[in-house]
């Protein structure tokens, strides 16, 4: 993960935790590249309106709060090109006590919204969507008795069906009767590929739509793969993304995790490789001795702190001493990982919290 993304993710998780009284937190969203003159004029309509709350401490508050904001943002010529957000307002949670505080950042991509609020809580889910990985592979796996659908976001994959087929096993009869039956047999397979289809548009369309889908990969552990694949049961604007098809033993949530170990080549610029890569080089430097990789806090801190730190590892559970960590990997322009459970690796590597990859030895 970007370190940006993680101190955003981290201010999120700040921030979701403050309640004020009344409605006294301010939340303003500027999009980007909007006039600094206009936004100055509406916060000067906003105080004037802010006397008019009934509540002597509450207006007291939520004016003093448009007041450090006007005095944030007369250090500004401009509004940023990614446009600004600000958060100010009293987080003290004693009666009759005043904190205001503000916090304010450039999203990191260009904010098209403008929203100004004020409320007990600050209004954080516009930032959640820059946490969201824009990239999204489509994942299938199926055979004749099960498929499953999934995608691969970031460093999770999210089943979204498992479902077990209508499609009879082996037949035993003979003559016509087998013939019959074996036709019967064709049919409902011809269904259960169609059903799938049916499915995974059903799924895929909305990540073809905003252009987040960037491939799909098919598997399963027999030949019907292929035939779903070379016949016309997908659309064409789905068919053009399969990136490849590959031998899995499994067509359940199993499948789609060997579906994405079999397709590393392709998704190994993805997070979820990478990070499964980096745990498998760190834990191949500790059992080989070479001195290149670390764990723990304090050894972590030293190896930044020298200038040793190629990658940072950090398990997706761990919050302690995170911004210490993130300023030291940013003055060294050490990379930061953050690695989920959500394969093996990951929770493996989750015993150890905080490791590094080094760029040489410090011991």
């Amino acid at each position: 993960m970007d370190p940006k993304l993680l101190e955003l993710q981290m201010l999120i998780e700040s921030l979701e935790k403050i309640q004020g009284r009344g409605t006294e937190l301010i939340s303003y969203y500027i999009p980007a590249n909007y006039d600094l003159a206009k936004v100055l004029e509406h916060l000067s309509y906003e105080y004037s309106t802010a006397q008019n709350i009934k509540d002597k401490t509450t207006r007291q508050n939520v004016s003093d709060a448009i007041a450090k904001i006007i005095n944030y943002l007369k250090g500004f010529k401009k509004i940023p090109d990614n446009g600004l957000v600000i958060f100010c307002g009293n987080i003290s949670s004693e009666l009759g006590k005043t904190d205001i505080r503000l916090w304010a950042l450039e999203p990191p991509e260009p904010l098209n919204i403008r929203l100004y609020r004020c409320d007990s809580r600050f209004v954080v889910d516009p930032l959640k969507d820059y946490l969201e990985p824009k990239q999204i592979y489509g994942l299938i796996v199926l055979d004749r008795g099960e498929a499953s659908i999934g995608i691969l976001k970031g460093n999770r994959i999210i089943v979204l069906e498992n479902k077990e087929s209508w499609v009879p096993g082996k037949i035993r009869a003979g003559g016509q009767s087998s013939v019959r039956f074996q036709r019967l047999i064709e049919q409902d397979v011809h269904e259960w590929l169609k059903y799938i289809s049916d499915k995974a548009r059903m799924y895929f369309d909305k990540y073809i739509e905003n252009g987040n889908l960037v491939g799909i990969l098919v598997g399963g552990p027999g030949p019907l793969k292929e035939k779903f694949v070379k016949e016309d049961y997908l659309p064409y604007y789905l068919k053009q993304k399969i990136l490849g098809v590959y031998d899995t033993g499994y067509s359940n949530e199993h499948g789609l995790k060997e579906l994405i170990e079999k397709a590393k080549d392709i998704l190994k610029k993805t997070q979820y490789i990478r990070e499964i890569e980096l745990v498998k080089m760190f834990f191949e430097h500790i059992g080989k001795n070479t001195g290149l990789a670390i764990y723990g806090f304090d050894d972590v801190k030293r190896a930044l702190e020298m200038g040793a730190v190629d990658v940072v590892l950090i398990s997706e559970d761990y919050k302690e001493n995170l911004k210490e960590i993130l300023e030291l990997a940013k003055q060294n322009k050490s990379d930061v990982e953050i690695i989920s459970k959500d394969h093996p690796e990951g929770e493996q590597f989750s015993n150890f919290k905080i490791g590094a990859i080094l760029r040489f030895r410090i011991y």
